[in-house]
């Protein structure tokens, strides 16, 4: 007999998110979290006008700053479209953690602070961290435990017949004390990494790197000479924080008792900043379908299929010789440009 309706591995937004809905559909929920809240993560902070009313619909409204739109720059060519449906918003990580967390709380949901260990399955439950559940959501991160118990994890493949690891990425963030000077997410281009500039507060802004094995944060915004000057002689406000390998493959997001969600369940890159969206979207489908395993499956794939393709895309022209016609060609096409931001801020 199993202990709880449903187990969770991993307390992050996701998890968390997974957790209300799980306790939303009337089931007894345990989170498993090593980690003391609230847990921070390398990532750009931007919450798109789709995240943020998924994160609304969960009873969360973090606070932080209103984001219009997004901004392309290089070289002095800018690329700009402004949400049609509203501002997004930037918001800390930690504050969204916070949040999330707090919800959980409140709606019933149990948070035991372990590690879930072996994830052991029969045909009536499924078994970790010495919880025994009906059903089990492994929302445990890129690194996914619960992927590799699964055997899930696909190996890693050279993309148009590069050598292994040539498109390997990773995120960097570091936070800046000073004032926002745009309401607007700017995304520089630079000659090897794209640098999100994202204000999450009224005197603090965020700077996450997107790039390749070895990226720098100071190194890279040297390169970067709008951004550098913006930030020349502001002083850091807490340490560099990274994350990656990004790109992650599975070979099914369903086994048994366990569903894979979020960032386990597979991830392309973070270029496009839908992770935490689409995230949200898995976990209320996991929780929909989680005596149908099939059903679910064709479910991720109608909820990551924009992001996987827009984002594949972007990341195959970042990481070839193109990468400096992205800009250009967003400046020139504004309506196509605008349609694929829509697309993504939904």
């Amino acid at each position: 007999m199993a202990d709880v309706g449903v187990l969770v591995v991993g307390g992050g937004p996701v998890g968390l998110a997974a957790a209300i809905e799980a306790r939303r559909a009337g089931h007894d929920v345990v989170v498993l979290e090593p980690r003391t809240p609230p847990v921070d993560k390398a990532c750009g902070e931007g919450l798109m006008p789709g995240t943020l009313a998924a994160v609304r619909r969960l009873g969360v409204d973090p606070p932080g700053w209103d984001l219009a739109g997004i901004s392309y720059r290089q070289d002095g060519r800018v690329a700009d479209h402004r949400f049609a449906d509203g501002p997004g918003r930037g918001v800390r990580r930690t504050a969204l953690h916070a949040a999330l967390h707090a919800a959980a709380l409140e709606a019933g949901v149990t948070v035991l602070a372990r590690r879930a260990g072996a994830v052991v399955q029969d045909d009536d439950g499924v078994t970790a961290g010495g919880v025994r559940a009906a059903w089990l959501l492994g929302c445990d991160g890129l690194h996914s435990r619960v992927r590799r118990e699964l055997g899930l994890e696909a190996p890693a493949r050279p993309a148009g017949g590069r050598r292994p690891g040539r498109r390997r990425r990773f995120g960097l963030r570091r936070h800046y004390r000073v004032a926002p000077w745009s309401d607007l997410v700017e995304v520089h281009w630079g000659p090897r990494a794209e640098a999100y500039v994202t204000p999450v507060g009224p005197d603090l802004v965020g700077v996450a790197l997107l790039g390749p094995p070895g990226t720098d944060v100071d190194g890279e915004l040297a390169t970067i000479p709008e951004l550098a000057a913006r930030l020349a002689g502001v002083a850091p406000d807490g340490p560099v924080r990274g994350a990656g390998p990004l790109r992650v493959r599975t070979t099914a997001r369903a086994r048994g008792r366990v569903r894979l969600v979020g960032d386990a369940s597979g991830y392309v890159d973070a270029l496009t900043g839908e992770g935490l969206r689409v995230g949200f979207a898995q976990a209320r489908a996991a929780v929909a379908h989680l005596d149908d395993g099939g059903t679910y499956e064709r479910a991720w794939r109608a909820l990551t299929r924009d992001d996987r393709w827009l984002t594949a895309g972007l990341v195959s022209a970042a990481t070839s010789p193109v990468r400096r016609a992205v800009v250009p060609a967003a400046a020139r096409a504004p309506g196509l440009y605008g349609a694929v931001v829509e697309r993504l801020a939904r």
